[in-house]
């Protein structure tokens, strides 16, 4: 039985940017990073590209690894752009200038595209992958006016998935109050459905194998199931005690739902002032697996601190996971969640993409917060 829905969480347009962004990194000139290594991984290259670098694709068709800038947010921040990467070398083979400042990445690799997501603008543009170049940039909500004069969008875009045997795109759309699920006809790059009742703070996304159910997660710590034939919500759950689902993936092997427990102190802090008799029953800082029938947990890992992301590799039966506060990769064992090793990535680990051709992990690696800060940050290559 659906759970009733739950408090909004009131949370400023920073605060909103700072859940589908965080801290930066800075690192100084191109180079290849001496290897580190834990229990057979090690730093291969380490190449410092353009400031704010958010998520990383590998396409297996053309053999390259595609990361997106957001630019900067300063008058002299340079263009947000797309650069294609060399997966061996990590040199850059082409740079894609974008419309808006790109945030989120989702590749369908056989059609070639490659589709960014404008977190602050409501939009998402399609690259074609072979020519690298834009094809279209598609508008999902016209901004708004604040008091203060300002433009805003709706709803941000934090994450992407792609369904290439549906032609559809999915963008859960985070808002202060109840979120929505954006879904977008790729073949002819227009918006199909916004479907509304997805709850506040809307972060991950993942579907099943079957690409039937659409999971999102929400920061009020829920589990929300879409049904992909009626674009409808059709479930809503507690996340197994998971508080902070800040990111999700499937694991069609053992049919479960992997997510990240984030932990921030500032996201607890707000959901301790505005959600109704909340108190934290954990410290986050985790993986968990969930039942995604019924939410239920069926095992939890700990890992380093201020977990963003993860990578499920089932060739290798491991899961990668990123934690940014904590400076590390934490590779565990993808049934049972036990711990393999970890690698420290200073300062702050974000994203994640697979060549498992190549047995290759590339991660990008954002720069230490500093005011208008626009120093290049990295993408590294690991060997797995």
């Amino acid at each position: 039985m659906p759970h009733p829905r739950p408090t909004a969480l009131p949370l400023t347009r920073r605060q909103s940017l700072a859940l589908a962004s965080a801290a930066l990194l800075a690192l100084h000139g191109p180079r290849t990073a001496r290897a580190q290594s834990a229990r057979g991984l090690a730093v291969q290259a380490r190449q410092d590209l353009a400031p704010h670098l958010y998520e990383v694709v590998y396409s297996t068709a053309q053999k390259a690894v595609f990361v997106v800038s957001a630019g900067g947010f300063t008058p002299e921040a340079p263009q947000s752009k797309v650069f294609r990467l060399d997966p061996a070398t990590l040199a850059v083979q082409a740079e894609i200038g974008l419309p808006l400042k790109g945030f989120g990445l989702a590749l369908d690799d056989a059609a070639g595209r490659l589709y960014v997501g404008h977190a602050l603008d409501a939009s998402v543009t399609a690259i074609d992958i072979a020519s690298n170049r834009v094809v279209t940039t598609l508008r999902l909500a016209e901004m708004v006016q604040k008091p203060d004069g300002k433009q805003e969008a709706p709803y941000g875009l934090r994450r992407l998935a792609v369904d290439p045997a549906r032609g559809r795109l999915y963008l859960p759309g985070l808002s202060l109050k109840d979120g929505v699920l954006y879904t977008v006809d790729t073949k002819a790059m227009k918006l199909e459905k916004t479907v509304p009742g997805i709850g506040p703070g809307a972060s991950g996304i993942a579907l099943d194998a079957s690409g039937q159910r659409i999971f999102v997660s929400t920061l009020a710590g829920h589990l929300v199931t879409v049904d992909a034939d009626q674009l409808a919500v059709s479930r809503q759950f507690a996340a197994g005690g998971a508080e902070q689902p800040l990111k999700l993936a499937w694991d069609p092997a053992g049919n479960r739902l992997l997510a990240i427990d984030q932990g921030l102190e500032g996201i607890r802090r707000l959901q301790e002032k505005n959600i109704p008799g909340f108190t934290s029953s954990n410290p986050g800082n985790r993986v968990v697996a969930l039942e995604p029938e019924t939410g239920r947990l069926l095992a939890e890992a700990p890992v380093a601190a201020g977990p963003v992301t993860l990578l499920p590799d089932a060739a290798k039966g491991q899961l990668y996971v990123a934690s940014r506060g904590g400076g590390a990769l934490t590779v565990l064992a993808l049934d049972s969640l036990a711990k393999r090793g970890e690698l420290s990535l200073p300062a702050h680990p974000n994203s994640l993409a697979i060549d498992a051709a190549s047995s290759a992990l590339f991660v990008t690696v954002k720069a230490e917060p500093k005011a208008g800060a626009l120093d290049p940050e990295a993408v590294a290559r690991i060997a797995l």
